[in-house]
């Protein structure tokens, strides 16, 4: 198997049994034993910057039994990732399984349908092994540490490949798939981030353990390099680059001392954001805020940074309990928080898996999660909307209002606003009174369609907003009139009208 960091780590401090999610008591937080801090410091905040927030917790959960593991002959299980996809749970894992050549780290999947599990694999077994070694390349043997978005209907795996034991030889491949479980490398093959060489240290892992968040376009790559020149003496650190090529092949820009920068190549990875290894990063709308789940003596500690990686907004936060090796966060498709249901504007619940025990390698992987609350993500309409994407709520006219794409759409029917809406709230945001609405969905509205499986409907906008259940248009007694192809291709297209109920 490839250089493990958990290796080169000091073992932690005894960790406290109870598991608890608590507000850390100041904006900085104090590294593992053995872990030195960073050797470049991370852009200091300016007088002018408002002191971080701190929030409030609850609802604390989880820490029970194992929820998955790879079963059969693994001896390891850890470095999850994972995300809710079509109501389901789903989670990829680094282990290694006899059944899956060539021998050495593989990346298993399995589903559930809560983050409390259990996970089985889509094959029966605990685990499906998804992802092996090339036999060839840079991933010729090892491919762990997955971490998973989905983007416009293709799933990216992002992975920590290696050849074999060698110095700073690991790095960050990509694989693209329809469905995540059969993927195809990307990049014909090569990697798409490699160590930087900036500095050579003692720990000669190189380049890995990719954490990927996709927001307003951009895809956010966050990961381990023991030769970045603001790593730690022992390799410890987290780089981060951002990209619209989900490949990082071109017009890729490195978070800097001067903030994101374009740069060619491996650049001078010169600054850390979180000093650390084997962490996960995921964009929360209701903070509109970054947030980085990394391990330190207290538990998981979460970690927040604005946009742009220039200022703490929110006071960290650590989920207590045992750990061996990084936390997966459970996340939508994208890579951000979860919603609250109940309470979308005041709270955001946070739950996540990692290996808890340390026998020949870590393995036992088990949920944690509470809920983060007082985030008053509401008080205004730029983060009301961002906050409420999918949830609807009554309108002004006796009516439904969907929030949608960061506008508002008003819907007549409530047949139909119970399929569109993640939920329907009992009252209304009164940020969203001075939200225009976009368009409107009016009972019989007409609709066209190719086939049986492409319809759409025609909005009071003139725009065509394509239905991903044709289903919808009986609901909303809407009549679909045949067109060609050509004919769809030539309407104006408004956001996806998705049932997610």
């Amino acid at each position: 198997m490839p250089t493990r960091l958990w290796r080169v780590r000091r073992a932690a401090a005894v960790l406290a049994t109870l598991v608890a999610l608590v507000p850390a008591a100041a904006c900085s937080v104090d590294p593992p034993a053995g872990v030195q801090g960073p050797e470049v410091a991370p852009i200091a905040q300016t007088e002018t910057d408002t002191a971080p927030l701190s929030l409030g917790t609850d609802r604390v959960r989880g820490g029970g039994g194992v929820v998955a593991a790879g079963g059969r002959d693994s001896v390891y299980n850890y470095g999850p990732t994972l995300m809710v996809d079509g109501g389901r749970y789903r989670m990829w894992w680094c282990s290694q399984l006899g059944i899956a050549n060539p021998p050495g780290d593989d990346i298993l999947l399995a589903e559930a349908k809560g983050p409390g599990g259990p996970y089985t694999g889509p094959d029966g077994t605990p685990g499906t092994p998804v992802f092996s070694g090339s036999f060839t390349g840079f991933d010729a043997v090892h491919t762990c540490d997955p971490s998973v978005i989905k983007v416009g209907g293709t799933y990216y795996l992002y992975y920590t490949g290696a050849a074999g034991a060698h110095a700073n030889g690991n790095a960050i491949g990509l694989a693209t798939s329809r469905d995540g479980r059969v993927w195809s490398r990307a990049n014909g093959g090569a990697p798409i981030v490699s160590a930087s060489h900036n500095v050579h240290r003692a720990n000669e892992y190189g380049a890995g353990q990719p954490a990927v968040a996709h927001v307003d376009g951009w895809f956010y790559l966050m990961f381990t390099d023991t030769t970045g020149r603001g790593a730690g003496r022992n390799g410890a650190g987290q780089f981060v680059l951002r990209a619209r090529d989900p490949a990082f092949g071109t017009d890729v820009e490195l978070l800097g001392e001067n903030g994101f920068e374009r740069t060619m190549g491996t650049g001078d990875r010169d600054r850390s954001v979180v000093d650390a290894f084997s962490a996960d990063l995921m964009w929360v709308d209701a903070l509109d805020a970054f947030a980085i789940a990394h391990e330190t003596s207290d538990g998981t500690t979460l970690t927040f940074w604005d946009r742009e990686f220039r200022r703490h907004p929110y006071q960290p936060a650590v989920v207590r309990g045992p750990w061996k090796e990084g936390p997966g966060l459970v996340r939508d498709p994208e890579g951000h928080a979860l919603p609250s249901l109940d309470d979308p504007c005041q709270r955001v619940p946070v739950d996540l898996v990692r290996a808890t025990t340390n026998a020949a390698a870590p393995t036992d992987l088990r949920w944690y999660g509470a809920d983060l609350t007082g985030t008053a993500a509401c008080l205004d309409a730029t983060r009301a909307l961002r906050t409420l994407e999918g949830f609807a709520m009554p309108s002004p006219e006796r009516t439904i209002d969907l929030v949608l794409g960061g506008k508002v759409v008003r819907v007549e029917r409530r047949a139909v606003a119970d399929r569109l809406a993640v939920k329907v709230l009992d009252r209304r945001v009164p940020a969203l009174d001075s939200v225009p609405v976009e368009a409107h969905l009016t009972s019989a509205a007409p609709g066209v369609r190719i086939g049986p499986k492409q319809a759409g409907l025609l909005l009071d906008d003139k725009r065509l907003w394509a239905l991903s259940d044709p289903a919808l248009a009986a609901t909303n007694s809407s009549a679909l009139a045949d067109i060609t192809p050509r004919d769809w291709a030539g309407y104006q297209r408004g956001p996806d009208l998705v049932a997610r109920r």
